[in-house]
């Protein structure tokens, strides 16, 4: 049975746009779509939708699955129609597979906040990404009178949405908080600490020894695994591809995506293209990442504190 959607004037039908590699693709797409009480306004093939969409209306929320899709046109795909979806005011949905990460955060520029990235999503995924795409896709000029009632509604959707996933997840579903996007970095110590590569990796295995023994998903920190990782490969003057990052951080690759997205939005990661593959970007610790981390581990010495 569908569920009721609602938006600002009450009960709404969200409207999607597909777009896969032949027209029977985006099989998990089109079940959540339903379950969610959607319509789908048009469903293209992968290599025609950039041009399809520019030439139509199109919908509030674009769905992108790139099953079977080569990296070429994946990245192709994605870049023509984040450019599009930027200039209308649409909501992307972007899902890939593992060997595509690369290609498609390469796609991307460095705003990419209207695009949400499911790397082989289970149908949870889908739905908090189909709904979340619906709601705030519809483009148009918002009403400050009425912003408290949009707050009070979204809030009622988001609320409505977590007891769903919750049940399709048994339970094992979180939502992130919000949190404060600038940083107030603290002054070094005085005394100057010197970490080496070797001792950041011995942290990263003492913390998957930790999943090996109490069970995977009770310890998760991929944050602070992904600023160790790239810490240490500054170190070793190693450049760090995002897939590469994304399994540095020990989650499912869809999260990952999401903590580097916000690391990137707190100014403490930064994307460097890679000059011979323009489908693949490097990521890297920013200069206040690595003061940041310079003053911690200064701090942890002065008070006598490991590593950790």
């Amino acid at each position: 049975m569908a569920l009721p959607f609602y938006h600002a004037a009450g009960p709404a039908t969200p409207a999607f746009a597909l777009a896969s590699l032949n027209g029977a693709g985006a099989l998990d797409a089109r079940e959540a779509i339903a379950l969610l009480g959607g319509t789908i306004v048009a469903h293209h093939p992968l290599a025609e939708a950039p041009d399809a969409l520019a030439r139509s209306d199109g919908a509030p929320a674009i769905v992108l699955d790139l099953a079977g899709a080569d990296d070429a046109l994946a990245h192709d795909v994605v870049a023509a129609v984040d450019s599009l979806a930027a200039a209308r005011g649409w909501r992307v949905i972007v899902a890939f597979s593992l060997a595509q990460i690369d290609p498609v955060v390469a796609a991307l520029g460095e705003e990419a906040g209207a695009v949400q990235l499911l790397c082989e999503p289970d149908r949870a995924e889908w739905i908090g990404a189909l709904a979340v795409a619906a709601h705030l896709g519809g483009g148009g000029v918002r009403s400050p009178e009425r912003d408290s009632e949009r707050l009070a509604r979204l809030s009622a959707e988001v609320a409505r949405i977590a007891a769903l996933l919750a049940q399709l997840s048994d339970g094992d579903v979180g939502l992130d908080r919000a949190e404060e996007p600038r940083l107030a970095f603290h002054a070094a110590p005085a005394a100057a600490v010197t970490v080496t590569a070797a001792q950041l990796r011995a942290v990263l295995r003492a913390r998957r020894l930790r999943d090996r023994f109490l069970g995977k998903g009770l310890c998760e920190d991929p944050a602070w695994d992904m600023l160790l990782d790239l810490y240490a490969s500054r170190l070793e003057g190693r450049r760090v591809s995002v897939s590469s990052l994304c399994i540095a951080a020990a989650v499912a690759p869809t999260t990952a995506l999401r903590w580097i997205t916000r690391l990137t939005e707190r100014r403490l990661l930064a994307r460097t293209p890679d000059p011979g593959d323009r489908r693949r970007v490097f990521i890297g610790l920013t200069d206040e990442a690595v003061r940041a981390l310079q003053a911690y581990l200064g701090a942890l010495a002065e008070a006598g504190l490991p590593l950790a």
